[in-house]
């Protein structure tokens, strides 16, 4: 994968994504489907069994309970020979509230007692279709254990006298397997082709979603850097509009007034010129800082050590202690250099305008494959939220240096110093 490009990366990991949801949607829908096909089953076996009982009830006699054979033959002829007794049915019984079984298919329970349920005997007298699982394990069910699992469904009936009794029929229960088969082989097919179909209709547009963010950040980038571009250029307009202008300028009026207090002989005046021609000098040294500090013009003559040290001289003039280390002080290649000076210059703007310090400590150093820079100072700190409302209110210096080291594969983090004040470190790979 690491081969591949951004935008066929992207699209690949949706696609690895939307295949694992898919799968899972498919896995879902079915066990809906297996489900549904189950209620489906129960519910038709319900159905079967509340039908059969009205046809039975029709034959039912009040002689039944007695154990009349002419009441159990009326019954048998309708269980057996009119066919309610079909697969998957395979056991019919009723039984009184007392649990004496009356009538089954199977002749050898008739006569015979078992207790009966909570749920059966509140059928008997309640009414309602219950449906559940057969325990074969019990003594009236011995009959049926060669019949696999079974699903016993059970109503309500009454003789023509109004004699509660238990209509009970025996399904296998393998049928509901068969209709979760056929509901299964009906749905699943349209449920894959759906998914598929979705599926064949995202790739293509997450294609050309990764294709357009891909050009967005492209743009962006380009833009930035066009930004940038234009931000040296005037940059290097203004350094050399100050060099060549107030700083030869200031440098003419310098000389002039120290040849002025060598060649007069007024002892006032002399020194009125010669503190003249001081203050021309350090105006000349102030200017030639904030040259360096507009456009460093040696960084790529001198290497990035040099330039750093005129970047900090300014800040030493204003009365801050500062400890600058370079290694290696040649820096290392071009582009790398100018990001770390512009880091440095962004850094130390804010020592000197917000954080109120008395010293700054600036480290260059690689770490491997990748050049950190930390500028620290011993200042009053800056927390968060500080740094998110100066974004807010337009100062955006660090956001925009933010994001070029960003763009470059590097990271800027805002950290406290230990003892007070604040650390940036800036990384960027080499």
């Amino acid at each position: 994968m690491s081969k591949l490009g951004p935008v066929a990366r992207a699209v690949l990991t949706f696609v690895v994504l939307g295949l694992v949801v898919l799968a899972a949607v498919g896995v879902a829908g079915t066990l809906v489907l297996r489900r549904l096909a189950t209620d489906q089953a129960i519910a038709q076996a319900r159905d079967f069994t509340e039908f059969a009982s009205r046809v039975v009830e029709g034959r039912l006699t009040d002689e039944l309970i007695a154990g009349d054979a002419e009441a159990s033959a009326a019954i048998a002829s309708v269980v057996v020979t009119a066919g309610l007794l079909h697969d998957p049915v395979v056991r019919v019984k009723i039984w009184t509230a007392d649990g004496t079984i009356v009538y089954s298919d199977e002749s050898r329970l008739i006569g015979e007692t078992y207790e009966l349920g909570g749920d059966e005997l509140e059928a008997i007298e309640t009414g309602g279709v219950t449906a559940e699982l057969s325990d074969l394990q019990a003594p009236e069910n011995r009959f049926d254990r060669g019949h696999g699992d079974l699903l016993e469904v059970y109503t309500k009936i009454e003789t023509p006298d109004g004699t509660p009794l238990l209509f009970e029929t025996y399904q296998r229960f393998s049928s509901i397997a068969s209709s979760q088969s056929d509901l299964l082989t009906t749905f699943a097919p349209v449920l894959l082709v759906a998914l598929v179909a979705f599926a064949a209709i995202e790739i293509p547009l997450a294609w050309a979603l990764a294709r357009r963010v891909q050009r967005a950040q492209a743009d962006r980038e380009r833009y930035l850097q066009r930004a940038v571009d234009a931000s040296d250029r005037e940059r290097r307009r203004i350094a050399g509009d100050l060099h060549d202008g107030p700083v030869q300028d200031l440098a003419g009026l310098a000389m002039r007034l120290s040849a002025a207090a060598e060649s007069t002989d007024d002892t006032t005046a002399r020194d009125t010129l010669s503190d003249a021609a001081g203050a021309a000098r350090a105006s000349i040294r102030t200017l030639r800082s904030a040259v360096v500090g507009v456009y460093p013009a040696n960084l790529q003559q001198a290497g990035l050590g040099p330039a750093l040290s005129d970047l900090t001289a300014r800040l030493q003039q204003e009365g801050l202690a500062v400890t600058l280390e370079v290694d290696p002080p040649t820096g290392f290649d071009p582009d790398v250099d100018a990001l770390i000076y512009r880091a440095c210059q962004e850094g130390l703007r804010n020592v000197d305008e917000h954080a109120r310090a008395t010293r700054v400590e600036v480290t260059v150093r690689p770490d491997g494959a990748r050049a950190v820079l930390e500028v620290a100072d011993d200042g009053r700190g800056i927390r968060p939220e500080e740094a998110s409302r100066a974004r807010e209110d337009g100062h955006v210096g660090l956001q925009i240096l933010e994001d070029l080291v960003r763009d470059a594969g590097g990271s800027l983090e805002l950290l406290p110093r230990d003892g007070g004040g604040t650390v940036m470190r800036v990384e960027v790979p080499t």
